[in-house]
Parts: structure tokens; C-alpha cells; sequence
């Protein structure tokens, strides 16, 4: 059995259009939200603003937890675990160079992402942007209790929505 993967996903909506990446994972072109994993001594808002700059050239600001997500790849049976943030946008550098395996940067709306499904990296990617136009926040007392956040994994596995 494999660890899970604990991530951090930023969600990041300018004028009705939600920030993504487009990248290959496992031989195939997939959208996704900006995010990756935790490094060690970061917070995971930390890692969500690092991350979007990483992926996208684009400054955001760490905003609320919107939800914690569990997938488990059907073929695989990889866990990974997904701590999606709203984050706020604050601008892009054209020119920043993306991170490796990143193809570009796109935007699309709710209803663009809902009609392109099969083209996103894991249901999560639609859920947490559906839960973020929902309206829903979690407080950031959900995982403070779970510091290291890389060595209570289990616990947090407790509080995911499974996707």
C-alpha cells in the first residue's frame, strides 16, 4: 500500500474564472488547481501561495480552507489528500518560468470545468471548486490541533470528504 499524499490546492478565482494548470500526468494532457506538496517547515498556506507562483507566475494570497479532500486513485489505489485553500489573486508575471511538467496556465469558468470532467487530473479538482462557490470555509482550528501536518496524516484523513 502506498503513503498518502498529502497536498495543498489553491483555489483562485478572478472575475468568474478559476486559475489552472495544465500539465501531463500519466501520459495525458489533465487540468488542475495550482498546488503540490508540503515542504518540510511550511505551513500549508505557505505552500499554497509557493506553489501557485511555482505553477502559474501568479502572486496570490492564502486565503480560507475551503475543505479537505480524500481521492484514491481507482487504478492505483494511491491516497492522496488534498487541503484546498481559496487564495486571491494578486497578479502574473507573463514571463515567470512554469515548473517542470507544467504546460500552461488557463483559466475557465465553473461551467467550462464541468463540461471538461473527463480532462480533469482527479474529481477533486471539480469538487472544491463547486464546495468554493458553495460558500464553504472551515475554520483554521480544524487542523491546528494536527501540527506537523505530515505526521498526523491519519488524523486528518478523519476530517476528508471522500471524492
Amino acid at each position: 500500500m502506498y503513503p498518502t499524499d498529502l497536498t495543498v490546492a489553491a483555489v483562485v478565482n478572478l472575475d468568474g474564472k478559476f486559475l489552472l494548470v495544465e500539465e501531463l500526468a500519466t501520459g495525458r494532457k489533465v487540468l488542475n488547481q495550482p498546488g503540490g506538496h508540503i515542504e518540510t517547515g511550511e505551513s500549508p498556506e505557505e505552500a499554497v501561495v509557493r506553489e501557485t507562483m511555482e505553477e502559474t507566475g501568479c502572486e496570490v494570497a492564502c486565503g480560507d480552507l475551503i475543505g479537505v479532500y480524500l481521492w484514491i486513485h481507482p487504478q492505483t489505489r494511491q491516497q492522496f489528500l488534498r487541503l484546498a485553500y481559496e487564495a486571491k489573486f494578486i497578479s502574473c508575471d507573463e514571463d515567470h518560468p512554469l515548473d517542470d511538467g507544467i504546460i500552461a496556465r488557463r483559466w475557465a469558468t465553473l461551467q467550462e470545468l464541468e463540461a471538461r470532467q473527463p480532462q480533469l487530473r482527479s474529481p477533486a479538482v471539480i469538487r472544491c471548486v463547486r464546495d468554493f462557490a458553495a460558500g464553504k470555509r472551515h475554520s483554521d482550528a480544524l487542523l491546528s490541533g494536527m501540527l506537523p501536518l505530515q505526521q498526523n496524516v491519519h488524523q486528518i484523513l478523519a476530517t476528508a470528504d471522500l471524492v
